[in-house]
C-alpha cells in the first residue's frame, strides 16, 4: 500500500513539473505548478518515515489521501 502512496506522489510531482515546463508563458505558472510539486514532494517524503507508515495505512487516511490525490489531478489539469 505504500508503494501506491509513492506512485501517487510522484505523479503529482511530475503534473507539476510538467505543467512548469509547458507553462512558461503564463503569469502565475511558478505558483501554480508548485503547489502540486510540492504535495509530490511532502507526500513522497512521508512515505519514508517510519511512524507515518502504520499512519497512512488507516482506512480513514486512505479515503481522505485519494479524494487529496484526485482534487489535485483535476487542479493540474485545470490550470
Amino acid at each position: 500500500m505504500i508503494n501506491n502512496y509513492r506512485f501517487g506522489a510522484y505523479a503529482l510531482l511530475a503534473i507539476g513539473l510538467i505543467n512548469l515546463r509547458y507553462q512558461t508563458g503564463n503569469a502565475n505558472n511558478l505558483n501554480t505548478s508548485s503547489v502540486l510539486v510540492g504535495l509530490g514532494i511532502i507526500g513522497l517524503l512521508i512515505t519514508f518515515i517510519p511512524p507515518f507508515k502504520s499512519f497512512l495505512l488507516r482506512k480513514s487516511i486512505k479515503i481522505t489521501a485519494l479524494i487529496i490525490f484526485c482534487a489535485a489531478i483535476v487542479y493540474g489539469f485545470a490550470i
